[in-house]
């Protein structure tokens, strides 16, 4: 603070020197009156009447020096007791803050120094303004609205949900700005897409959003919280709203004469009880309207005034961006999730193998979703494959390399690879897509992928993973356990092999793959996560509850709000009757055409099947053919009865069969053409040693078996 110095009257120049000090002087540069052209001066006699009053004191306080010379200092104080006025009386030194009243009312708060003048009874008083003060009426209604602007801004748009912004923006204006509040908004906005434009009354598509009230639960008399929003007539304050305008009805004559207007047939249902005054402000953000705050006085004696529609203007501008904010998320989350769930399969299926659901729930956070993905795949020779994956990253780049690797997943199926060749080719594929991406984005191109192929006729599954958690195997007792696997790199590490595990699946048996956001809520213990799990769907499947319902009930079970995507599958594994399938060995030598020809009429006859006797023994023979000129033996024969009946014909040998067009003059080469032209599917695939050649054919009416 400035330092107040003993002068003689006739020292003037000293006085005008410590004036410049004090001007320059960081206290009063900080206090914000560098307009002042002066130091605010005063000198006073022993008594302490003002013997004269400098410039800049006059325009701090907006009075002439003839209003205040001879009159006590003490007139111009708003509050004697802060200044310290006794020991300049006695003679000595004063210093301390002064709070003196402006003409208008308003308070200027001056820290001040008061030193007695050499050789004269006289006193120089020189102040430093620290803040300005209205009254104490004004400024409490400063600080209830500079709080009220503060509140608003930490509260609202804390959420990226519009309804639960809605919501925030009507607990904001009660009880603080009135006794009850409404935020209505169009019924697109609540969907995240953009509002309608209108001009004018009629049906607007408005939904009451949001509602507050000091008293209490919201009135029953009103219109409730989702409910639409009855039209409109043309008033002219809707029109004036919808020009981005705030109307304040100061009484009860106005609400009554223009809302009767605005709703003739609705007057009860959007006007309270007892209300005498509202103002409404509409929400204006990129130039749409979004909809309209509302807030009433019923129980305030004190009407709406034109600083509480200025402040409602303010609160709603900054809200609306808000709102808008929270809109534009629900379109881009919207979008983002539509996006994954149409690049995954159907949620359940029902097949000889197996009957599975499937479930995907998709991060609260944003349109952070993330590419988990699950698959069901149809294999030849009523096989089935499982498929659980979880792409690295969050948003669309996530979906879009989650939908390649889904396509590049079921590609690689068609071609009967085993689990561990399988996961080789799909973690070539990540390493060529990370080499294609941006540098600063090529470090974040990867996935966790787990790949099992179930044989119903067998009842085994083979399984592979590529840095993803074990699947959970629930028994038909009721006993659970993680699947023992040896889990190799995630994909597009690369370096290291995969391992195929195999293990029997008894009929009834529940296989539960799913990603790691199952596992969220156990911070970094994966292993207690799994255990947690594995109990879960345990107690589950012990109480004979559907696929569909436990899976339901294990996602219930993880927060409200999961940080990251989750994707489950359960797979319930079904046996083939033994009666269904039908298999013999014969050597390699062209007289056992004829003997699997007849060991085919007589097992199709078995199965009442003799209609289909023609194309089958045709297949068979060709196939075995191929495999005794072009393979060697032993040949092995199975044959497959379901909704299709399939033919599988092995040999020991590893080479491609090649579908090729024979020429006229050609003796052979026809043998897979007729196959392709009888079946409705043909292919290969390949074992430990050898192959198996496969067809499917078509039975239109197959009787029940066994």
């Amino acid at each position: 603070m400035a330092g107040i110095y003993i002068y003689n009257r006739n020292r003037t120049d000293q006085v005008a020197e410590e004036q410049r000090k004090m001007k320059s002087s960081t206290a009063y540069a900080d206090v914000g009156f560098s307009s002042f052209d002066d130091i605010v001066t005063a000198m006073l006699d022993a008594q302490g009447i003002v013997l004269r009053w400098s410039r800049a004191a006059a325009e701090l306080l907006d009075r002439t020096a003839e209003e205040v010379c001879g009159n006590p200092v003490g007139h111009l104080l708003a509050d004697s007791s802060e200044c310290r006025a006794e020991p300049m009386v006695n003679g000595m030194p004063t210093a301390g803050r002064a709070l003196l009243r402006h003409r208008s009312g308003a308070v200027v708060e001056v820290s001040f120094r008061i030193y007695p003048l050499e050789n004269c009874s006289d006193f120089l008083m020189l102040a430093v303004p620290t803040r300005c003060r209205t009254d104490t009426a004004k400024w409490q209604r400063s600080r209830h609205d500079l709080e009220l602007r503060h509140q608003a801004s930490a509260t609202i748009g804390r959420s990226l949900d519009v309804q639960r912004t809605a919501q925030d923006l009507a607990d904001v204006l009660v009880p603080a700005l009135g006794d009850l509040a409404w935020v209505n908004l169009a019924e697109s906005v609540l969907g995240g897409d953009e509002p309608p434009k209108f001009l004018g009354g009629g049906e607007l598509h408005l939904r009451r959003a949001a509602v507050a009230s000091a008293a209490g639960p919201w009135p029953a008399a009103l219109l409730q919280p989702g409910a639409p929003v009855p039209p409109f007539g043309d008033w002219p304050g809707l029109r004036a709203l919808q020009r981005g305008e705030t109307i304040l009805l100061r009484d009860r004559a106005g609400i009554k004469d223009g809302l009767s207007r605005a709703f003739p047939d609705a007057f009860s249902l959007l006007v309270p009880e007892h209300a005498h005054s509202m103002v409404a402000s509409p929400l204006f953000a990129r130039g749409f309207l979004l909809g309209t705050v509302v807030v009433w006085r019923t129980k305030w004696a004190e009407p709406f005034t034109d600083l509480d529609a200025g402040l409602l203007a303010d609160i709603a501008s900054a809200a609306s961006l808000s709102v808008d904010n929270a809109r534009r998320y629900t379109r881009e989350h919207r979008a983002a999730v539509a996006l994954q769930q149409r690049l995954l399969p159907r949620a359940t299926t029902d097949t000889p193998a197996s009957v599975t659901s499937g479930f995907y729930l998709p991060a609260s956070g944003g349109a952070d979703i993330s590419g988990d993905w699950f698959d069901v795949i149809l294999l030849p020779s009523l096989r089935i494959a499982f498929v659980v994956g979880d792409v690295i990253g969050h948003g669309l780049p996530a979906t879009a390399t989650m939908g390649r690797l889904r396509t590049a997943v079921q590609t690689l199926a068609d071609l009967e690879l085993g689990p561990e060749e399988l996961l080789t080719h799909l973690d070539d594929l990540v390493a060529r897509l990370a080499a294609e991406a941006d540098t600063a984005h090529q470090d974040t191109v990867g996935a966790t992928c787990l790949y099992a192929v179930y044989d119903p006729i067998a009842c085994q599954c083979a399984l592979a993973s590529a840095g993803h958690p074990p699947p959970i195997l629930l028994q038909p007792d009721g006993t659970g356990s993680p699947v023992a696997l040896s889990p190799g790199p995630p994909l597009g590490v690369g370096g290291m092999p995969f391992e195929t595990t195999t293990i029997g699946l008894d009929p009834g048996s529940v296989l539960a793959l799913y990603t790691d956001g199952l596992l969220d809520c156990h911070e970094h213990d994966v292993d207690a996560g799994i255990q947690q799990l594995t109990d879960r769907l345990a107690a589950l499947i012990h109480s004979s509850r559907p696929l569909d319902a436990i899976g339901r009930t294990v996602l219930a079970d993880v927060a409200p709000r999961p940080r990251d995507d989750i994707a489950l599958l359960l797979a319930s594994t079904r046996a083939l009757p033994r009666d269904a399938t039908a298999s013999w060995e014969f050597p390699a030598d062209p007289a056992v055409v004829a003997r699997a020809r007849n060991a085919t009429s007589h097992q199709l006859s078995a199965w009442g099947l003799e209609e289909a006797s023609f194309t089958v023994e045709l297949v068979v023979s060709e196939l075995v053919t191929n495999a005794i000129r072009y393979a060697g033996g032993p040949i092995g024969l199975r044959l497959i009865r379901d909704a299709t009946l399939i033919c599988e014909v092995t040999d020991p040998s590893n080479t491609q069969p090649r579908l090729r067009r024979a020429r006229t003059t050609d003796e052979g080469g026809r043998g897979l053409f007729l196959v392709a032209q009888f079946a409705t599917r043909w292919g290969c695939r390949y074992g430990q040693s050898g192959k198996t050649i496969w067809a499917e054919q078509p039975l239109p009416e197959v009787p029940p078996v066994g």
